[in-house]
């Protein structure tokens, strides 16, 4: 049976009951020409593990937008990125509102059947997953809705279709129930006006307003749902959930004889430490003669419930932390940049006992990583790559090296998120930033973003900005509160909330929060950001600092030049066949890239002097083509009577010039005319030379003499170097 909705800015067409009849819940829901497929499984077992079982599968089907499958098998297979995060996104949304206690592995399966270009994708795949949960028989009473809200023309827009997202300033994506918000997902969108390029941050009031603006179109539909599902939600079922291990008496027993040990567990310095405190600690325990009858696992529970609430009691209460940091310090930081020779650009990033080693490689356009998007019917370039590891050593761990998971792929996305309004839109660079984490006690994904900014400046790609990010932490305990920055570990395990902040000095670039503990006060998000930003300028204060004294490894960083000639002369460059500009590809080892239609010409190699060399060797070609090649109106084709002019060197003159390309048997002398001379290894020197190198090298400036010409081909013996 349909039902139609109208909220926040489209029509939403579901239909329930005709489709997945088995499932525990399933939904199909249409918006536009967009059909999406949600369904919920569950097993009849529950697990013996003490978590939520829950996996969250977001699928995109190739027919949905009348495609097929590219590559050698013909059919669906491993999710892209964009599927993995949006499976991500919705198990975040969902995973709160299961009962606590609720073990029973469960599935969540979202299929996207038909594709509309100009339809969100992931706001209708949550809402379809909120809707099939609700109608099942699993314990959940409310809805979940997601919004996108976008910034256009200076005004908030809800749910903007993907063709106006793409003139937005914003794109801030929330997810939350009618009475809280669970999830915040934000990032600004740099613009390009008259060849100025705008950063877009939003400053914490922006965010504020955007964030409460999205908060009231989630209420009213959360509530609209509901009403419109109510009567066809099916009866709960009768499930047993895990009891809490938590004894009460073991609980009182530790407070009352082990307060001081926790205490003192708890104020080591080192995450290592403190983990092998408590250790010691339950060793203790166990070892008493009233633990004789306990079960050490019950104990285990009881400490660490002991432990969560002695941390909270800390925060709260005393206003200082584990570690002895007040609420808003930045734990100590250190910073070295182009740490490693061979790469393009470098920074090793240490906050705490959190460090990140943020490596970016340059290249050219045919290093952008292609994908496909359902929305769109040609293939999509990505010219900025963040790719994010974390290995099992990083938090002391000896686990099996394995592909990215989830949480690689969401970290890696957010510092993307973070950094890609700063690089310009005009760059020539294909950029990969690569971060290992090599340490983790808290907040990697913010080292990244910290580390990558500067390794971008390192590597010499022009940023308008420094970006930093900080880990931001709340808890509740009795009325009270209290706001952290830069947590650890042990605080974004025992806290209620914990968000991302990454911007400039001057706003926000992007914004990642899970709210553990239902709605927040519109007050207290605004001085969670604030102190946030106080944070991130003291990171951007000794950022600053560090990006002041590095020294970019010139020698190594590839070089990409665009420049115009004439179109009419492109034939010149290419030559017949081909054979000219093979021979400037092998000669001077770049690659060139040629638009026929307007005369651009792209260069790109690994070494900056050859480059320079292949520029001038194509304007020499394009300025010696004589007028032109014009079509002959009759039908005879091009015009080929004209010759370049060859410069004509007397035999035994000596002349200056410049070591453009060396080989094995010789080096290349730029002459003037641009035209080149091959010097011969044998005549390098008088006696045997082993190595061209060992005379003369790339750039050097030497005075030769012509030995032999016929036409293009030079032959020279060395005279002297400079």
């Amino acid at each position: 049976m349909e039902y139609k909705i109208e909220i926040n800015n489209q029509e939403e067409i579901y239909d329930i009951g005709s489709v997945a009849k088995h499932a525990a819940g399933a939904a199909l829901l249409r918006v536009k020409n967009t059909v999406v497929l949600a369904t919920v499984s569950r097993d009849d077992t529950p697990a013996d593990e003490d978590f939520l079982p829950l996996t969250v599968n977001y699928i995109e089907k190739s027919y949905a937008s009348g495609k097929i499958p590219g590559g050698y098998v013909k059919r669906e297979t491993k999710p892209g990125d964009f599927e993995t995060l949006t499976s991500r996104i919705i198990d975040r949304s969902l995973r709160p509102l299961f009962p606590k206690g609720y073990a029973y592995p469960t599935q969540i399966v979202v299929f996207v059947l038909s594709c509309d270009p100009e339809v969100d994708l992931q706001t209708t795949a949550l809402n379809a997953a909120s809707a099939a949960l609700y109608l099942s028989d699993i314990p959940v009473n409310k809805c979940v809705s997601g919004v996108r809200i976008g910034k256009i023309n200076g005004e908030l827009v809800v749910n903007p279709a993907n063709s106006e997202l793409k003139n937005s300033t914003l794109d801030l994506y929330v997810a939350g129930t009618k009475d809280e918000l669970l999830m915040i997902e934000m990032r600004a969108v740099s613009s390009l006006k008259d060849n100025e390029q705008s950063v877009n941050e939003m400053s914490e009031e922006e965010m504020v307003d955007a964030i409460n603006f999205a908060s009231g179109k989630i209420s009213d539909a959360a509530n609209l749902y509901e009403h419109v599902f109510a009567s066809l939600k099916k009866e709960d079922a009768k499930l047993e959930y895990k009891a809490s291990v938590l004894d009460e008496n073991i609980y009182q027993y530790i407070k009352e004889n082990y307060k001081s040990n926790v205490y003192n567990a708890l104020t080591q310095m080192a995450k290592s430490e403190r983990a092998l405190e408590l250790k010691k600690v339950l060793e203790l325990i166990v070892q008493d003669e009233a633990a004789k009858e306990w079960d050490k696992d019950i104990i285990k529970n009881a400490l660490e419930a002991f432990k969560h609430n002695v941390v909270r009691e800390m925060i709260v209460k005393g206003r200082t932390r584990a570690d002895g940091r007040g609420l808003k310090d930045v734990r100590t930081i250190s910073i070295a940049t182009n740490v490693l020779p061979n790469t393009h650009g470098s920074c090793l990033f240490s906050r705490g006992q959190t460090q990140a080693l943020a490596v970016v490689t340059l290249g050219s356009d045919q290093d952008a990583q292609t994908y496909d998007l359902l929305t769109e019917r040609a293939p999509s370039v990505d010219k900025f790559m963040v790719n994010y590891n974390f290995p099992g050593f990083s938090v002391g761990e000896a686990s099996p090296l394995r592909s990215p998971g989830r949480r690689e792929l969401g970290h890696g996305n957010l510092a993307k998120r973070a950094l890609e309004p700063t690089i310009s839109k005009n760059s020539l660079y294909t950029i990969r930033l690569v971060s290992e984490i090599l340490e983790s006690n808290g907040s990697s994904s913010m080292a990244t973003v910290c580390g990558g900014a500067l390794a971008l400046r390192a590597a010499g790609v022009e940023t308008q900005k420094l970006v930093a990010g900080v880990a931001m932490g709340l808890v509740f305990e009795d009325g009270d509160y209290a706001i952290l920055t830069d947590i650890m570990g042990l605080e974004d395990h025992d806290g209620d909330m914990d968000f991302k902040v990454a911007g400039t000095k001057d706003g926000i670039t992007a914004l990642q929060m899970d709210i553990k503990l239902g709605g927040i006060a519109p007050e207290i998000l605004k001085e969670a950001l604030y102190q946030a930003k106080e944070g991130r300028e003291h990171i951007l204060n000794l950022m600053e600092e560090a990006a002041s004294k590095i020294v970019i490894n010139e020698k190594i960083l590839p070089k990409f030049e665009v420049f115009k000639v004439d179109a009419s002369k492109m034939v010149d460059i290419i030559g017949q066949g081909g054979k000219t500009i093979r021979e400037i590809i092998e000669k001077y080892s770049v690659a060139i890239d040629l638009d026929r239609e307007n005369g651009d010409v792209k260069l790109s190699g690994i070494n900056r002097l050859q480059v320079d060399a292949a520029k001038e060797h194509i304007l020499g070609i394009v300025k010696n083509a004589g007028s032109g090649r014009g079509f002959d109106k009759r039908g005879g084709g091009h015009d080929r009577d004209h010759k370049a002019k060859i410069v004509e060197f007397e035999k035994g003159a000596v002349i200056e010039g410049v070591v453009k390309r060396v080989t094995d048997f010789g080096a290349f002398i730029g002459l003037p005319g641009d035209i080149d001379g091959l010097l011969h290894i044998s005549k390098l020197a008088e006696g045997r030379v082993d190595k061209v190198t060992d005379i003369v090298n790339v750039g050097d400036k030497v005075k030769v003499k012509v030995l032999f010409q016929k036409g293009p081909k030079i032959e020279l013996g060395l005279e002297s170097k400079e």
